[in-house]
């Protein structure tokens, strides 16, 4: 747990460092968003049967975006932490994920600009296998993902645009003990890295669904040129905040994922709680 604590409040604590600085071009905006989503279930003689559990979820969801003239860079953080605890059994990690996105373009005509990308993805904590909850699969920067290429970018708006990138270099970094055996996430036996070269598309939209609910739509695609290009790998994330005042919000999140180097099918997950959120 501790592992996780520290490297989150590291990033919380740069977030509120420069939300207070001042800012004299004034082309800089930026906010932020701390959530803590919980969910608890407790039974007493209850027949029908069940077993006490507990759940939460910490987030951090923060964009620092600059404009100038022909100029656009949108810079998103997002960093994410989540327990479960059921009763006679081991707290158990159900969320974890530190991610960093950086696009930067410049204006072209209409709608479009010349573009150029970076994206960053690992975890704070270790994972564990699912059937046995001792052997570690992974953990901080086991694996870590990068991408990064020029392309052109269709941006309406900053809730609307989608970054078109054919020639997107991508690196996979673990630990050598993930691949003292064996391939991991399609690094290959005794090496610590891999690369690709492919096309990525990049999709993001936000809408207000109706007052006081707005909904979130990430929707990613990449295909690797070197590499079996038809299997293409997908990311799409959707949150959904249905807010019931300044502080307080219910929240769903649901995340599904292919990408046949790190498991040959689909991976899903959902969270929904109340939530406590605190804007910055």
């Amino acid at each position: 747990m501790r592992k996780f604590l520290i490297p989150l409040l590291l990033i919380v604590s740069s977030l509120f460092a420069q939300e207070t600085a001042t800012d004299s071009t004034k082309h800089w905006t930026r906010k932020g968003v701390f959530t803590f989503l919980t969910n608890q279930s407790s039974f007493s003689n209850w027949q029908a049967g069940g077993q006490n559990n507990f759940a939460g979820n910490v987030g951090v969801n923060y964009d620092f975006n600059y404009k100038n003239g022909d100029w656009n860079w949108d810079n998103k953080i997002i960093a994410s932490y989540g327990l479960t605890k059921i009763k006679g059994a081991d707290t158990q990690k159900t969320d974890d994920r530190l991610e960093f996105n950086s696009l930067l373009g410049k204006k072209a005509s209409g709608y479009w600009f010349y573009s150029a990308f970076f994206n960053f993805k690992t975890q704070m904590d270790a994972g564990l296998d699912p059937a046995t909850q001792t052997v570690r699969i992974s953990h901080f920067f086991s694996p870590a993902y990068f991408q990064f290429g020029p392309g052109m970018l269709w941006k309406k708006s900053d809730n609307l645009k989608v970054n078109i990138a054919p020639a997107t270099s991508k690196l996979i970094m673990v630990h050598k003990h993930f691949t003292e055996f064996g391939s991991s996430f399609g690094v290959e036996q005794g090496e610590t890295s891999r690369y690709e070269l492919g096309a990525a598309v990049n999709g993001y939209y936000k809408f207000k669904l109706m007052e006081n609910v707005s909904v979130e739509n990430t929707l990613n695609f990449y295909s690797n040129y070197l590499e079996d290009p038809q299997n293409v790998d997908i990311d799409y994330q959707l949150n959904i905040v249905m807010k019931i005042n300044k502080f307080l919000s219910t929240n769903f999140a649901f995340q599904t994922i292919y990408d046949d180097n790190a498991f040959r099918g689909f991976q899903t997950k959902q969270v929904i709680g109340l939530g406590l959120n605190y804007g910055f």
